[in-house]
């Protein structure tokens, strides 16, 4: 009888499939098997890529005459540690029993890479391979996922995708490691009086990061700073009887005969006491009159819903943890069917899930610390129409739509505390975006005084909405409080209206250097470091892929951290460089200084984009990848930067 494997990326994950499809057979080492269905799975990476020296022994020496090294042919092989478990899984895939292969690795480019490698290395032929691609572990989406299996060859530019990052990481990594720790490697560990001789590390996104680190620390220990003087008055309505004032603000707007002057520093200070001094003199035994007062209304919709790096970010700030603790805890929720699948770019829900988000809903009405909001949000039906909002975008969305609960809370109780503050987290932000918007009344004041205004500005909240769930942000109370004067007085007050002044004076401020990098930071500088880009369609493509991928950010700044590169303040999560990594960073700096702009990084994540839309050929990305790394790695071993 013709049997079906199932092959997931760990055992976990096989554990659940076999649980979802009945197989109660036996269980022998390394896969489940009954009647009619066999589950295996792997152990992460069976498959990598051969070291230089399976391809002749000349290259296991460092040296730069066997650079650059950039084979036609990749060579890969079965990794030592897993060489049983790789043997169990080839034997099952090639099984004369066996007629279809159910590809159940990870959803993503990776996982695509994972199965790949090893179908390839075990010689699968005469199979039909169907790829079973899930949003969450449940049981409901894991039999979808199966009933809906699409053909293999719909994912190969997925896979060549994934099989490109991989050769680009690798063959930079070996050649431009090689080449700067066979020429500098010594002096830097001299310099930096290492226990042990390291090698210089090199890699396409890891050295753009260690750039980022570094040049943010190098404005901060550049910076001056700079008093400026500001001037406040205070002005209440003529009559008054409360003692209560309006504190308004100068700025030289159009009118001012300070308007663009060169004594300014921006438009609400000047650079000298002398200047703010003078000014108030002038001001002095003027009629202050309200030359204009509006009120209105703002709103403040729910933010879209997370992605990993949103996640990583919120609980980086919140909870003081990594990025990489954050995907774990991410990863965790995952496996006990919480949430949906972690590693996405996504922040918004697909059109398919959004007709069926009751379902969620609906399972969420048990989860305790957010009942209310969910029954409340149920019997409105305000989930019906989330289709049509700007929370639900099918054309944001590559592999997975963003990480929201499942609503199944079998594993609720087995939750560490710090598993459960994110749950809970995740669920909050969810649940958000079916309340109404947070509206605020504001009020804007303009004092005329002669030429010169000053202005007041005031907003308090006065309907909630989704922030009953989320918790009102610190900062809204304390700029309510700051605003009290105005709030207080601004019944007594009409355009026209003469005020009387309580009298001004100078409130002295200095300028603050850029703010270090926080591990959360950084993984949303990645995501979005369209800010350090001019060019739009660059900035655009790497909002959306980023500098590395959201599988790969948190490792990449652990990496740095292990290697000794960075230092990662474990109590604020602060990221500073290390002095040997300031070092390899001015090697890099002087021999291949592309590697530090994120211009180019966002290129060749655009370039992997390509591949897996089909729109850029998989030979043509390799030959300019090559020619890149030619180049680079024969300029710099012709270069000497010693003295």
């Amino acid at each position: 009888m013709a049997k079906s494997l199932f092959i997931a990326e760990k055992p976990s994950v096989a554990r659940e499939f076999a649980n979802a499809l009945k197989v109660n057979g036996r269980s022998v080492d390394g896969y489940i098997e009954s009647e009619n269905a066999v589950v295996t799975w792997c152990v992460g990476h069976l498959v990598t890529m051969s070291y230089p020296e399976v391809y002749d022994m000349k290259y296991k020496r460092w040296s730069l005459e066997t650079l650059p090294f950039l084979p036609k042919e990749w060579k890969y092989q079965v990794i030592d540690s897993v060489k049983k478990q790789f043997g169990i899984v080839s034997g099952l895939l090639n099984r004369a029993d066996v007629d279809t292969i159910y590809v159940c690795t990870d959803s993503g480019r990776e996982g695509e890479y994972i199965y790949r490698l090893v179908a390839q290395m075990a010689g699968v032929q005469g199979k039909k391979q169907k790829r079973v691609w899930i949003d969450s572990q449940t049981e409901e989406e894991i039999l979808r996922g199966i009933r809906e299996a699409k053909p293999m060859a719909e994912y190969d530019n997925l896979a060549k995708s994934g099989i490109m990052r991989t050769i680009e990481d690798y063959a930079m990594g070996i050649n431009f490691s090689r080449a700067m720790s066979v020429k500098y490697g010594k002096l830097l560990n001299d310099a930096a009086a290492t226990k042990s001789y390291t090698a210089i590390a090199v890699g396409r996104v890891m050295t753009c990061v260690l750039g980022m680190v570094v040049i943010r620390e190098r404005e901060i220990r550049n910076f001056a700073e700079t008093p400026f003087y500001r001037v406040v008055g205070g002005f209440l309505p003529e009559g008054a009887e409360t003692e209560e004032t309006v504190t308004a603000e100068w700025k030289a707007v159009n009118g001012s005969k300070y308007f663009e002057s060169p004594l300014l520093y921006k438009e609400n200070g000047f650079k000298k006491r002398e200047s703010a001094e003078n000014l108030i003199g002038e001001l002095d035994g003027k009629q202050a009159v309200v030359k204009s007062l509006e009120r209105g209304t703002s709103r403040k919709k729910a933010p879209l819903l997370f992605n990993l790096a949103e996640l990583q970010a919120e609980c980086s700030k919140r909870y003081k943890i990594s990025p990489d603790e954050t995907l774990q805890v991410a990863q965790d929720l995952y496996e006990k069917k919480l949430t949906t699948y972690p590693r996405t770019d996504a922040r918004v829900l697909s059109t398919a899930v959004a007709k069926e988000i009751g379902k969620n809903l609906n399972r969420l009405k048990t989860y305790e610390p957010t009942k209310t909001y969910t029954e409340r949000i149920l019997k409105e039906g305000t989930y019906r129409n989330i289709a049509r909002t700007q929370y639900t975008d099918d054309s944001k969305i590559t592999d997975h739509y963003a990480i929201i609960p499942t609503g199944q809370l079998t594993e609720l109780g087995s939750l560490s505390d710090l598993q459960r503050r994110v749950y809970d987290l995740v669920v909050r932000r969810f649940l958000s975006i079916f309340y109404p918007a947070a509206e605020y009344e504001t009020i804007k004041l303009v004092v005329q005084v002669g030429a010169e205004q000053l202005f007041a500005s005031a907003k308090v909240l006065k309907n909630p909405g989704f922030l009953e769930i989320m918790g009102r942000p610190g900062n809204d109370e304390n700029k309510e409080e700051e605003s009290a004067g105005l709030l207080k007085l601004a019944g007594q007050l009409k355009t026209g209206d003469p005020l009387k002044v309580d009298g001004y004076e100078i409130k002295e401020g200095k300028t603050a250097p850029p703010k270090r990098y926080t591990s959360g930071s950084m993984v949303l500088a990645m995501e979005n470091a369209g800010q350090l880009i001019e060019e739009e369609e660059l900035r655009e493509q790497i909002k959306g892929s980023g500098i590395g991928t959201s599988a790969t950010r948190a490792e990449i700044i652990r990496k740095l951290v292990r290697i000794g590169y960075l230092n990662l303040n474990k109590k604020t999560q602060i990221l500073t460089p290390e002095s040997l990594g300031e070092m390899v960073f001015e090697v890099v700096y002087m021999t291949v200084p592309a590697l530090l702009n994120p211009k180019m990084t966002a290129n060749w994540e655009k370039g992997l984009d390509g591949i897996t839309r089909g729109t850029v050929d998989f030979w043509e990305y390799r030959g300019k990848l090559e020619s890149f790394i030619r180049k680079e790695t024969e300029k710099m071993i012709e270069q000497n930067l010693r003295p």
